[in-house]
């Protein structure tokens, strides 16, 4: 069933639970570093232990290795990043429940439209010959201009023109036609293309940033990519005779390539994974209001437990319509 979480979209999940949150990067920084709500500090040591009492087990040495373990399982505990960390395995969890929610429903949208398409759409196209029919039979009966243009439109809703660009594919765009569809349509010999001819500037150029930049230069792996991506790009640029743009990447050449970024710290890569979940969480919550509120989806919420008999009521609706709509053709005709 579909249920509504609050300030989110509703999806349909097989299992029947709700879809927790991802929690927000500002929620799990308090987690991280909060004190108690008191800001009470830790508690002291034992007693016992300040008096020098030693601890029980401690002459056993299988005891005494099984109290180092748990010494740092509580120190594992006391880091900083621990609640955050734990904070992210939640978030994480959380949103692949999301996930598998968000998926369930697209399928069942993909599956819903299918049926109705199957079994809807021929009834669909029966009632847009039907209203064209009926269109047609008005205007040959008044003559008037206008039922005349809304015959015309009710018969182009049935047989639909191809759109200009099946039609001229890439000869026509926002421009027009382009010279070569023209001169084809007129009969006239097609031009070649302009040949580019690089200033002599452009091929010396050219020429220092291949010395300069080639791949066999490299001396590894990665440097050789980087090398062969720059020359692709420069190979571009003096094919188009663009003398700016060569200057520019030998600019780029002289400064090197871009210098690492620092190594991030536990927190840093911490933060950075829970501002990711909840971005994440946000793009997948507007997929999953755009389902909702596509008009599949919007059917498949009126009947969530019983779609099928949903598509029987809307077929029966349709079917009336039919019904009605050859009753008023055959009044027009006869």
């Amino acid at each position: 069933m579909m249920r509504d979480a609050p300030g989110e979209p509703t999806i349909r999940n097989d299992d029947e639970r709700d879809v927790r949150d991802v929690p927000d990067a500002t929620e799990s920084t308090v987690a991280a570093g909060g004190s108690d709500a008191a800001g009470a500090p830790a508690a002291g040591p034992d007693p016992a232990e300040a008096a020098g009492t030693e601890p029980t087990g401690a002459a056993d040495p299988e005891t005494g290795a099984m109290g180092a373990a748990d010494a740092g399982a509580d120190a594992d505990a006391a880091r900083p990043e621990a609640r955050l960390e734990k904070a992210v395995r939640a978030a994480e969890q959380a949103l692949i429940e999301f996930e598998i929610a968000l998926e369930t429903f697209r399928i069942e949208v993909e599956n819903f439209s299918r049926l109705h398409h199957q079994r809807l759409g021929p009834m669909y196209a029966r009632l847009d010959e039907l209203d064209a029919m009926i269109a047609e039979a008005r205007a040959a009966r008044t003559g008037d201009p206008e039922d005349l243009r809304k015959a015309r439109e009710a018969r182009a809703m049935v047989q639909p023109m191809p759109g200009v660009e099946e039609l001229f594919h890439d000869w026509i765009d926002s421009d027009g036609l382009s010279a070569e569809a023209a001169a084809m349509l007129t009969e006239q010999p097609v031009r070649p293309p302009k040949r580019v001819r690089p200033s002599d500037e452009a091929r010396k150029l050219y020429r220092d940033l291949v010395r300069k930049a080639h791949p066999d230069l490299a001396r590894d792996d990665r440097e050789r990519a980087r090398r062969e991506e720059f020359l692709t790009r420069v190979n571009a640029a003096y094919g188009r005779g663009d003398e700016p743009l060569l200057r520019e990447l030998v600019e780029e050449w002289a400064a090197g390539p871009a210098p690492k970024a620092p190594p991030l710290s536990e927190s840093e890569e911490l933060y950075a994974r829970l501002d990711w979940l909840s971005h994440r969480k946000e793009m997948l919550t507007l997929v999953a209001k755009e389902l909702e509120e596509s008009a599949i989806g919007a059917m498949l919420r009126m009947a969530p437990d019983d779609p099928d008999r949903l598509l029987e009521e809307i077929a029966e609706q349709l079917l009336a319509e039919v019904s009605g709509r050859e009753t008023e053709l055959a009044r027009l005709v006869q």
